[in-house]
């Protein structure tokens, strides 16, 4: 590995907050899933979009908004920064080169730092990667990191990967329907975790 991926280097490339030292991993796709990904020309021009159910009319996004799923997490980020002051971040905050560490390892070394991951999977979010992300990390570190890992997922995604993940690693997922619920349901779990970790309930990470 031509770069050492530590705490002391994501907590310096990442800024500074009340609690520095917490580190929060925020995964999650970073464009948001467009029916362009799945249909040709011909097939979206034969879809009467007004006739669609409101969840399916969403997938006919504009090509120049495929950037909101990042935007939720910048926000999402921008939210437990300043409440409760955790040390959120990106795997592109980090600034790793992938030519240096593949994106698969970055994650798993990320997690492996960090006090807290958030998977975030959003409707709208193109979420093929990130489940091969997920599941690459749960393979890893599920024994080591399971009390430290949520999947937190929109209510209209479902997905056989989340259900299975839920079995096999007794992973703790969770639903939100707004953007304000999903917020508060991750600032529970980072201050669940940092009670444990003051109770010795698990280990503080230095």
């Amino acid at each position: 590995m031509a770069v050492d991926i530590t705490r002391d280097l994501i907590a310096e490339r990442v800024g500074h907050v009340a609690y520095d030292r917490f580190l929060f991993y925020l995964m999650g796709p970073y464009k948001s899933f467009n029916l362009n990904y799945v249909l040709d020309e011909d097939e979206r021009d034969a879809i009467d979009v007004a006739d669609l159910p409101g969840p399916l009319r969403r997938l006919f996004r504009s090509e120049d908004e495929i950037d909101a799923a990042q935007a939720l997490l910048r926000r999402v980020q921008g939210a437990l920064r300043v409440d409760p002051g955790v040390n959120a971040f990106l795997a592109v905050d980090v600034d790793v080169d992938t030519d240096d560490v593949d994106a698969a390892t970055q994650s798993i070394e990320y997690t492996r730092c960090s006090n807290a991951t958030a998977f975030v999977l959003p409707f709208l979010g193109h979420n093929f990667g990130v489940g091969e992300e997920a599941g690459s990390i749960l393979e890893a570190l599920s024994e080591t990191h399971g009390d430290r890992l949520i999947f937190v997922h929109e209510d209209d995604v479902t997905s056989a990967m989340i259900r299975s993940a839920r079995v096999r690693w007794d992973l703790r997922v969770a639903t939100y329907e707004t953007e304000s619920e999903l917020i508060s349901k991750l600032r529970l779990f980072s201050g669940g975790i940092i009670h444990r970790e003051r109770r010795g309930d698990i280990d503080q990470l230095g």
